[in-house]
């Protein structure tokens, strides 16, 4: 149970205190307690055996005792003595082991375990010692950017709540800054919160910053005490925007200055390598001595080939930093003579050419129907196969989408021209009588004939090609016929005739054909008659084997009437 220590206790005490003595062997002993926690405080002393009871106090600053547990060692019971800061918060076991719950930095005092016996007090003192590990520190009040050879302040390193107070340091890269006069200048200060008293540790950072700093890491840590020692907590990184001045300047040309054509927009672009980088630059243009101010680009637009030149940029207020580049705006020329459609007759001759005019070299190409010609065309002498589409194709090389073509469509015309011919089947039944024709525009074919005859088969025409093709027609004339075969264009009308004669060797067919049927019929005739005289014969003859036989019975008999008279007369 837990009471209220009575005045007898402390009467009998009081009595005692002057008599108590410290253990012989037991030195200054420390307790480490993180804050919050629970500090336990072993008593330290042997138990004797005539124990009355045991008590717990702590010094003040000024050496004066307060009591703050008791516990007897026949009743078993625990008193707590009311004293405000550690109301609720004690605890004391049998062993006379103090717990503080909840630690606080006011608990940091000298604590005293006494055991009281009815003749000595015996004592066996313990430091407590609280630690409260600060937060993780930050970098705050960052600068939004430092400036080359300016002292400028680049932020606060703030750890709050920390007990004891701790130190601050700053690293630029992982490397610790050390005060430096007029580079690195480091202000520290710490405040004690008066209610939990813990400390809040500020660092300023004022710091003079170079080119080298771009992109640079700053972190800053707190080191500090703990029960298990000392330990470090680091920040996070802070990275700072580095103004310098520019020292130098840049143009470009976009696109790339190697592909500009007659027709472009050309966008120059004039840059300065200092940060920020400068705003607004003076663009000078070919055979312009004052400059166009304007932002860093500066556009022309649908540039022609006289806009090839150099062109500069400079800083508005210090024209001396000046960049320049040369230009040249490429341009290609096509001239094609003659060019559209042109119309010639068979036979003539057409020079053609096709002139380039261009920046650099060109490549030139040229076609018919689609198909990429080995060399460029020249028309002494024309033919109807030298009609088509012409082209003639160049490109800048490099220069994409630099192309020209023209195109020539030429007609090669023609009066029509026929060439007759026949032949006959081997059998010398038909005829095929073909009319070559030749001439454009195409020439439509006609055939007539004069006399008697039949048209074996309908007109057969061939494909028209090159201005040339052919229709044919087998026949079989029973008599000498005229074929002829009339070609017409818009140019001319020709006609041409071909005699066939007839079929000579249809007589002498029919005329074998009649023998073959005479010859036939003869056979038969002959198989006839040959049937009946052999009829005939085979009736005579079974008439005469009768007779026959007749005969020899007769000799018979005579030759057995001789035999007979033979025997007889001898």
């Amino acid at each position: 149970m837990e009471s209220k220590a009575g005045p007898s206790c402390r009467l009998v005490f009081c009595l005692l205190i002057s008599a108590a003595v410290l253990r012989p062997g037991l030195g200054w002993y420390t307790v480490n307690s993180a804050y919050g926690d629970t500090i336990i405080m072993p008593c330290r002393l042997d138990v004797p055996q005539n124990l009355m009871f045991g008590k717990w106090k702590y010094e003040k600053p000024d050496g004066s005792p307060v009591f703050i547990a008791f516990r007897s060692s026949t009743k078993k019971s625990v008193q707590y003595d009311d004293v405000p800061e550690y109301r609720d918060r004690l605890s004391l076991s049998e062993n006379y082991t103090l717990s503080i719950s909840n630690a606080r930095i006011s608990d940091e005092k000298r604590f005293v375990c006494m055991l009281v016996t009815e003749d000595n007090v015996f004592e066996a003192p313990t430091i407590v010692k609280v630690f409260k590990q600060p937060s993780k520190p930050e970098i705050v009040s960052q600068a939004p950017f430092l400036e080359t050879e300016q002292l400028k302040k680049l932020g606060d390193c703030i750890s709050k709540d920390s007990y004891p107070d701790g130190n601050i340091t700053w690293y630029r890269n992982g490397k610790v800054l050390q005060p430096l006069e007029g580079v690195v200048v480091l202000i520290f200060k710490k405040q004690m919160d008066p209610v939990t008293q813990l400390y809040t540790m500020t660092s300023s950072l004022e710091y003079k910053a170079t080119k080298a700093d771009i992109q640079m890491p700053f972190t800053c840590s707190v080191t500090y005490y703990g029960p298990s020692g000392q330990k470090t907590l680091q920040s996070e990184q802070a990275i700072f925007d580095i103004y310098y001045p520019t020292e130098q300047v840049t143009i470009q040309v976009l696109p790339s200055k190697n592909a500009i054509k007659e027709g472009d927009n050309i966008t120059l672009k004039c840059l300065g390598n200092g940060n920020p980088p400068p705003e607004e630059f003076l663009f000078y243009l070919p055979g312009q001595p004052e400059g166009i101010r304007s932002s860093n680009t500066y556009t022309l637009t649908d540039v022609r080939r006289n806009a090839t030149g150099d062109y500069r940029c400079s800083l508005i207020d210090k024209k001396s930093m000046i960049a320049s580049t040369a230009i040249t705006v490429h341009y290609l020329d096509l001239s094609l003579n003659p060019s559209g459609e042109v119309t010639k007759q068979i036979g003539d001759a057409l020079p053609v050419s096709c002139t380039i005019s261009a920046s650099r070299n060109a490549t030139v190409v040229w076609m018919k129907d689609n198909i990429r010609l080995r060399s460029s065309p020249s028309f002494s002498s024309l033919h109807y196969q030298d009609a088509g589409n012409y082209v003639c194709e160049t490109a800048l090389q490099d220069v994409e989408g630099l192309k020209k073509r023209e195109s020539l469509t030429l007609i090669v015309e023609g009066k029509p021209q026929i060439k007759m011919t026949k032949k006959t089947d081997p059998s010398g039944l038909s005829k095929t009588i073909i009319c070559h024709v030749e001439g454009f525009p195409k020439p439509a074919i006609q055939w007539t004939i004069t006399g008697s005859g039949s048209v074996i088969n309908q007109t057969e025409e061939s494909p028209y090609i090159n201005g040339r093709y052919y229709s044919k027609i087998i026949i079989s004339p029973e008599e000498n016929v005229t074929l002829t075969c009339t070609a017409e264009n818009q140019l001319e009308r020709t006609v041409n005739s071909l005699n066939v004669s007839a079929n000579e060797n249809r007589e002498k067919v029919n005329d074998q054909a009649k023998l073959i049927v005479g010859i036939v019929v003869g056979l038969l005739l002959a198989a006839l008659v040959a049937g009946v005289v052999y009829w005939l014969y085979m009736k005579k003859s079974k008439t005469a084997s009768k007779h026959v036989n007749k005969d020899l019975g007769n000799l018979e008999e005579n030759k057995k009437l001789e035999e007979n008279n033979h025997k007889t007369e001898a």
